[in-house]
């Protein structure tokens, strides 16, 4: 190979390396930061969790002085960046009483899972153990299925014991593990997930998008990294 050749292969494998380095930077930038980190799920064991009759799952004090609408997917990628950067924060308002939310939970991306029925079922394990009332212990598995435990989309999901271990692991007792491990709420879920993104939809115009969050009927601009101070203000 001729010395020609030589340093125009390194020039162009330098600019490559260069273009690399350059592009880690800019990922690195654009990654939002993790607001409050270091706080945790919800802490206060006075805060209740509370499955309402429609199925939505109402996370905060009776008192709290604002309750905002959050619509997700648990397969949704969208979804968990939002409950990594910004749950911790909502966790301390929720246990500084400032905030409550209450989790509309969607099931439009159950074809995207490998069961095919996955965003189904995890609704139907997050009404379990909301069901039960402790807001911590729903918080911590919320925080979880959401985050590290979220599948991505097209690849292998949880069984419905694999969910009933997270919620033990989160401090479930255990009737609220078989309530997830039998399926028992999969139906009803099914059923009031269809009706939440329906009621999405409507919100939105005609198009279901999560995640979506919504102070009464305004929707909250969750690209403004002071969503959540700005509701609490």
């Amino acid at each position: 190979m001729s010395s020609t050749t030589t340093y125009a292969l390194g020039a162009v494998a330098l600019a490559l390396i260069v273009l690399i380095v350059i592009a880690a930077i800019r990922w690195g930038r654009d990654e939002a930061a993790v607001r409050n980190d270091g706080y945790g799920s919800v802490r206060d064991p006075a805060v209740p969790s509370v499955l309402e009759q429609n199925g939505a799952i109402l996370l905060g004090r009776p008192d709290a002085k604002k309750t905002i609408n959050v619509y997700e997917d648990p397969l949704c990628p969208g979804c968990g960046s939002l409950e990594r950067i910004y749950g911790q924060e909502i966790a301390q308002q929720i246990d500084a009483g400032t905030l409550a939310v209450r989790y509309r939970l969607v099931n439009f991306l159950d074809g995207r899972s490998r069961s095919k029925d996955y965003s189904t079922r995890a609704v139907a394990a997050n009404q379990c153990v909301a069901e039960a009332g402790a807001g911590p212990v729903y918080s911590k598995f919320h925080t979880e299925l959401f985050t590290t435990k979220r599948p991505s989309e097209g690849g292998a999901d949880l069984s419905n014991e694999e969910l009933a271990t997270i919620a033990r692991d989160a401090g479930a007792a255990e009737p609220v593990r078989q309530c997830i491990a039998t399926g028992a709420k999969v139906d009803s879920a099914r059923t009031t997930a269809m009706a939440e993104m329906a009621a999405l939809g409507a919100a939105l115009g005609g198009s279901a998008a999560t995640p979506a969050v919504f102070d009464g009927t305004t929707r909250v601009d969750t690209n403004d990294e002071n969503w959540v101070v700005s509701l609490t203000a």
